[in-house]
């Protein structure tokens, strides 16, 4: 196996590029191993000891670096002794060709082609990148015993109320799982999202279809490489690293007080006559006034109602057939 001087930036540079990375011994005891292009496993020392199999996505959008800063940073200290790895964990980077360029994506929004949506956009270069996101977590929790994890990890490209919030894919007839959302909670995590039908997010991919406990994380601003405060993301870096090195196993006691919303509808672009009714400024979670006219496009609109009601992920650029915005109202759990 390669020597430890080996980093995890290089590591970066080789999956961004597309070459090979080699074996890498773990300094603490265990291995990295690349599984395809920006797709690695992290096996501890002990085969078959962890109770929890992980995870992990970054770079699902390629303008989203933060994430990847932190991840790397992580393996880094993996690399080096200065962590020692407990728990069997996969580490996908989402997006390489658009982490190289900057670029949220090149041809499609790769979080809207999961759940087999990318076979309708064959000649789309992240419908690619879909299959492989896909394929490659399908293997891995296929090969699980224990309790199974994903987590999804994202910056926005516009502020919000809640700076870190998680979303929970829609969940069918399963449960909510409590000591999750606690989890969630001790990681920094401000909010949580319920969404309340399937969606083409790869949280929901593998949620729904592999049965796993999967979380979009939203976890700041999304920044280019090198130009984020890796301090706003101390929540997160602390619990991951507590959840891989086995101290914790990504469960805990659940908080009432974190807030809970629920996913009322999607504001949906039809046309290009589409009009969002909100200044381009406007931060995730802002209160809508039961009357506020959210949307119009043609005949159709979208109208606040009851005071409750909160704006998620605005956004009228996108291309008709898309999302344009979410609306959600607060929930509490049964």
């Amino acid at each position: 196996m390669q020597t430890p001087d080996y980093t995890a930036a290089r590591l970066l540079d080789d999956a961004l590029a597309g070459r090979a990375v080699p074996d890498l011994a773990l300094a603490a005891g265990g291995s990295l191993r690349m599984v395809t292009d920006g797709v690695f496993d992290l096996l501890p020392a002990q085969a078959g000891a962890s109770n929890t199999d992980v995870l992990l996505t970054v770079g699902i959008h390629g303008n989203e670096t933060a994430p990847v800063e932190v991840v790397m940073a992580i393996i880094d200290d993996l690399l080096h002794g200065r962590l020692t790895l407990a728990r069997r964990t996969r580490v996908q980077l989402g997006n390489p060709d658009a982490l190289r360029s900057g670029e949220r994506y090149l041809d499609y929004d790769l979080n809207r082609l999961f759940d087999g949506r990318h076979a309708a956009q064959p000649d789309m270069r992240e419908a690619a990148h879909a299959r492989r996101l896909e394929q490659t977590a399908t293997t891995f929790f296929s090969s699980s015993h224990g309790a199974r994890l994903h987590l999804d990890l994202h910056t926005a490209i516009r502020g919000s109320l809640f700076e870190k919030f998680a979303i929970q894919p829609y969940l069918h007839e399963r449960p909510t799982a409590r000591a999750r959302l606690g989890w969630l909670g001790q990681a920094g995590i401000e909010a949580v999202l319920m969404h309340s039908a399937p969606a083409a997010t790869f949280s929901y991919f593998t949620s729904h279809r592999l049965g796993v406990d999967a979380y979009t994380l939203e976890l700041g601003k999304a920044r280019p490489f090198g130009h984020n405060d890796l301090s706003r993301f101390a929540g997160i870096d602390r619990a991951l690293r507590a959840l891989l090195g086995g101290a914790d196993d990504g469960k805990a006691d659940f908080d009432p007080a974190l807030p809970l919303f629920r996913a009322r509808y999607d504001l949906v672009k039809r046309s290009e006559a589409f009009r969002l009714n909100l200044a381009d400024s406007v931060e995730n979670f802002t209160p809508l006034a039961a009357g506020f006219v959210i949307a119009e496009d043609g005949e159709e609109r979208w109208i606040a109602e009851g005071g409750g009601e909160r704006i998620l992920f605005p956004n009228p650029t996108v291309r008709p057939g898309l999302r344009a915005g979410i609306v959600v109202e607060p929930v509490t759990l049964d």
